[in-house]
């Protein structure tokens, strides 16, 4: 009952920029955190970014500087800017959020996208 949908990946050139949409849909009561995790194949997943219901934001070390995390709470909708994009940055990103859904509103459950290919290559 809930779906998060990731848009704007693609192809990037070294030292480029993308910006990340993940929007979520659905039946959703409360959404405590939204952030963004990325895959690289034969890899584990990895955190990038989190934005909370508070508006405090937090980086990896491996992003920090370069990426903004952003969120628009009428819209449920997290945003990633990554600036000064390098080729270790290729991977798919997916989007992560805590929701709680109306027909149970004191339980949140962490729900995924299904991920965006970024790719950073001359």
């Amino acid at each position: 009952q809930v779906q998060l949908v990731e848009s704007g990946g693609g192809l990037a050139q070294p030292g480029g920029s993308l910006r990340l949409s993940c929007a979520a849909s659905g039946s959703i009561f409360s959404i405590s955190y939204m952030g963004w995790y990325r895959q690289v194949p034969g890899k584990e997943r990895e955190w990038v970014a989190t934005f909370t219901s508070g508006g405090k934001t937090t980086y990896a070390d491996s992003v920090k500087g370069r990426f903004t995390i952003s969120r628009d709470s009428a819209k449920n909708t997290v945003y990633l800017q990554m600036s000064s994009l390098n080729p270790e940055d290729t991977a798919v990103y997916y989007c992560n959020a805590l929701i709680a859904m109306n027909f149970r509103r004191t339980e949140y459950l962490q729900h995924w996208g299904q991920g965006t290919l970024v790719t950073v290559s001359a």
